[in-house]
């Protein structure tokens, strides 16, 4: 009786090496997922590896998980209005403390959902590099304006970054912007700037990143609790608004030291802070666009070495402002870091 030859397995002859090398760089959990289902060998490398990205599409009620924020979920527009009436009148000072150096469907808050990412992640026991996609960006705004922001924590904030514009135009309408905003431009804060709302918008667009900020940290505190193996961690929007990053120092601080929670929401409580604020009527960029009323606001936390305050460096906070963002906002930064500076000081909430 003649029996069949067994036919060869390839994957076999990989070494575990290899195959998490090649796990590492496919990184989306939901792939290595589907991978841990081909076989028991695959199923033990992959809690194994070290890089990893979760993209969170839609958020799904579960119940008895419920640490993790959904930013998907339209609220009315009044309670965005009425909030930053309130952080407005009682913690900012921003017109007596200014001085030169030389959604609409969207929710401010972020509401606690049933479906978490911590769900994905407990099976991976060796997480060095992670990175989490959220649905959309959580600072609503109006239609045109463009708005941007990366910030940095450890226990609690350490800086953070808003580029901001009115309108983003592009090359067929800018030609006629910039002519009539350059002869307008001496360098100085317009007097228009004051009257028509322009510093309180600017101010409601640093508020509103900083409540957005000290929401995803604030969500993050069981993932880097029952991670200890993670070296960096990300949190960012698929509409590529928003930006929270953590590093080594960063992550083990935050677990070191106890979170301080705001009484109002579930969020950190965001220290007092100075903001430096620079402005351009019009900016010309790269690739054909310009930004009207380009803004640039770089926050610190109050009483640190490097903090934002009037000892502060130029070269340092030229160099931290550059490194939020990538090709013409960045671009967009160096511009408006030449600029002149004002600065403004914000209690904490």
């Amino acid at each position: 009786m003649q029996t069949k030859s067994r036919v060869q397995d390839y994957f076999d002859q990989i070494p575990d090496s290899l195959l998490l090398l090649i796990f590492n760089k496919l990184a989306d959990a939901r792939s290595l997922g589907r991978c841990s289902a081909v076989s028991k060998r695959f199923n033990s490398l992959v809690p194994l590896v070290h890089d990893l990205f979760v993209k969170i599409d839609r958020v799904v009620p579960v119940d008895g998980d419920c640490d993790f924020a959904s930013l998907s979920s339209p609220k009315p527009s009044n309670i965005f209005a009425h909030l930053l009436k309130l952080i407005l009148l009682t913690i900012l000072r921003p017109f007596h403390h200014l001085l030169s150096t030389n959604g609409r469907n969207k929710p401010l808050f972020p509401q606690v959902s049933h479906h978490s990412p911590s769900r994905v992640l407990k099976n991976f026991t060796q997480v060095h590099n992670l990175r989490i996609e959220l649905p959309a960006g959580d600072v609503g705004k109006e239609d045109g304006v463009f708005l941007k922001w990366r910030a940095e924590f450890g226990s609690t904030l350490q800086n953070c970054i808003v580029l901001g514009g009115t309108r983003i135009e592009h090359e067929s309408t800018s030609s006629v912007n910039l002519q009539g905003s350059v002869e307008e431009d001496n360098g100085s804060l317009p007097e228009s700037f004051y009257t028509n709302g322009g510093l309180k918008l600017r101010v409601i667009w640093a508020i509103s990143s900083l409540l957005a900020a000290s929401a995803r940290h604030y969500l993050l505190h069981q993932i880097v609790k029952e991670h200890t193996t993670l070296r960096s961690l990300v949190l960012t929007d698929a509409d590529g608004q928003g930006t929270l990053t953590m590093g080594v120092e960063q992550l083990k601080e935050f677990r070191e030291k106890q979170l301080a929670p705001s009484a109002s929401s579930n969020r950190t409580q965001v220290p007092a802070t100075k903001m430096k604020l620079r402005y351009a009527p019009y900016l010309e960029l790269r690739e054909r666009m310009g930004v009207q009323g380009a803004t640039l606001i770089v926050i610190k936390p109050v009483g640190e070495g490097t903090s934002c305050g009037y000892s502060s460096s130029k070269r340092e906070m030229e160099a931290l402002s550059c490194g939020a963002f990538d090709g013409p906002f960045q671009a967009a930064v160096k511009a408006l870091a030449k600029r002149r500076t004002y600065l403004l000081e914000m209690n904490g909430f």
